[in-house]
């Protein structure tokens, strides 16, 4: 099989990051640097990343996870910044997220070290949905609503966006909460989606990736998926 696709049977990393490590030189087959995509697995070959031996991990582990805000969604960080992976660094099978919540956005956060899968869920041909709770300033008004639901056009960004489905769950005199249902991943979307109608996002809480409900998990909570989610997320 692909080197890349072997790297994250042994939960090295979702694909496409096993291509960047490839790339950067610290894959080695039978002691070999291997720099280019398109190198083979065969049986019995030992493959290291930066001198380490991996090797399929036979148990399959998916985590839902209550991200905090403050908490970086990488597996490591230049800047000595906590990240989401000092919370499950004594797990005895190497995780990784399966995409990104901002810094300073909480919510549901799945990690497995599930390479197949995580590929799949992340690809743009998947178009998961994801569901995020943003409070925001003021009261958006049904005019603002109605072109968050077409499509907008965010700052820096030629692309309009895909239309959303936006539906308003609380109003306050200084805020309001509002449900938002996208399946794009830009970068720090949905807040870019609210200036660009004119109100500035204050907290941001992803509370659905596809069929999982992040439900009462506490912020820096997680668990297990049952064996029905992980059915269902594979069916996607």
């Amino acid at each position: 099989m692909r080197l890349q696709k072997y790297m994250a049977m042994c939960g090295v990393a979702a694909r496409r990051k096993c291509e960047e490590i490839i790339a950067s030189g610290r894959v080695a087959v039978n002691g070999e640097i291997i720099s280019q995509m398109g190198a083979q697995v065969e049986e019995g070959d030992r493959v290291t990343v930066d001198g380490q031996l991996i090797t399929p991990e036979e148990r399959k582990r998916y985590i839902l996870y209550h991200k905090p805000a403050g908490e970086v969604t990488t597996v490591s960080d230049d800047k000595g910044r906590e990240t989401v992976m000092d919370r499950f660094a004594g797990m005895d099978v190497r995780l990784y997220p399966v995409g990104r919540l901002d810094y300073d956005s909480e919510g549901l956060l799945l990690l497995t070290n599930d390479g197949e899968l995580a590929q799949r869920l992340t690809h743009p041909s998947c178009e998961v949905d994801k569901t995020y709770l943003a409070r925001v300033t003021g009261n958006p008004s049904g005019e603002a609503l109605e072109r968050l639901r077409r499509g907008v056009f965010m700052e820096g960004d030629e692309r309009r966006t895909y239309p959303a489905d936006v539906r308003v769950v609380r109003d306050e005199s200084l805020y309001s909460d509002v449900l938002v249902t996208i399946h794009e991943g830009r970068n720090r979307q949905v807040r870019r989606m609210f200036d660009a109608v004119g109100h500035r996002v204050l907290l941001l809480r992803r509370v659905r990736f596809g069929p999982l409900e992040l439900g009462a998990l506490r912020r820096g909570e997680w668990r297990e998926l049952t064996e029905e989610e992980i059915a269902r997320l594979k069916a996607l």
